[in-house]
């Protein structure tokens, strides 16, 4: 558990589970949607909740630890061919239904879950950590400049980057504009990944399920800067 200004991370389990499940239905189906959001990876899984002092979820995440050879039951592994990742020299930790309230946006959960997964880092030995960023709704043309500036800057080695499998999809490529403008763009949780020197596939898949794009990010634990290294040990452990 983790404690720090007037938010609580924790392991979800029994009610604190189904209030993490709510959480993710709300963020990736819509208010007025599934009371929870389940699959069948769910069970294989770790669950994180960071909550208010009043109980409120404002964050939720799954994780599950890999080595190389057991990657391909990745969870990621359906929307994606992940055997580039079998190649990667150590252990790998998927992120997954990675999400955060709408009244949260201020940034202090989405610190705190990120507090939280560096103890889960630490604890896996994890080398790489992997999992999809949404963006809102299924059309790639509501968020093209954004999309072709991932495609411009931050695409992962060809060695280790998944490659397409799903039906739909399409490649981060196409006009720019406005960097700034294109930057602005990006989910919270995706532009926090690219902070810690992450790395994409080169397209995004089309969820009309969930009605989300999703793009694979990928962080190697050793090339985060050592600027964000100290501020989340800090956070995660105290000064």
């Amino acid at each position: 558990m983790l404690r720090h200004g007037g938010l609580v991370a924790r392991e979800a389990e029994g009610p604190a589970l189904a209030r993490a499940m709510a959480l993710r239905a709300r963020c990736f189906m819509g208010e007025g949607g599934a009371l929870r959001d389940a699959d069948g990876h769910d069970a294989a899984c770790r669950h994180l909740i960071v909550e208010d002092l009043s109980g409120r979820a404002l964050c939720a995440l799954r994780w599950r630890g890999f080595d190389p050879g057991e990657v391909l039951r990745a969870a990621g592994n359906e929307a994606y061919d992940l055997a580039p990742l079998a190649r990667w020299p150590g252990r790998l930790l998927e992120i997954g239904r990675f999400c955060t309230a709408p009244e949260a946006r201020d940034g202090a959960a989405l610190r705190m879950a990120l507090a939280a997964l560096t103890r889960i880092v630490v604890a896996e030995r994890a080398t790489l950590l992997f999992g999809s960023a949404s963006f809102a709704g299924s059309d790639p043309a509501r968020h093209g400049a954004a999309l072709a500036w991932l495609g411009a800057h931050h695409l992962a080695d060809p060695a280790f980057r998944p490659r397409r499998r799903a039906r739909e999809a399409v490649p981060l490529a196409g006009p720019i504009g406005d960097p700034r403008a294109a930057r602005a763009g990006l989910p919270p949780l995706l532009r926090s990944y690219l902070g810690m020197g992450g790395v994409v596939s080169d397209h995004t898949v089309i969820d009309r399920g969930m009605n989300t794009l999703h793009v694979l990010c990928m962080v190697d634990v050793a090339k985060i800067p050592p600027g964000r290294v100290r501020a989340l040990r800090a956070l995660a452990f105290g000064p």
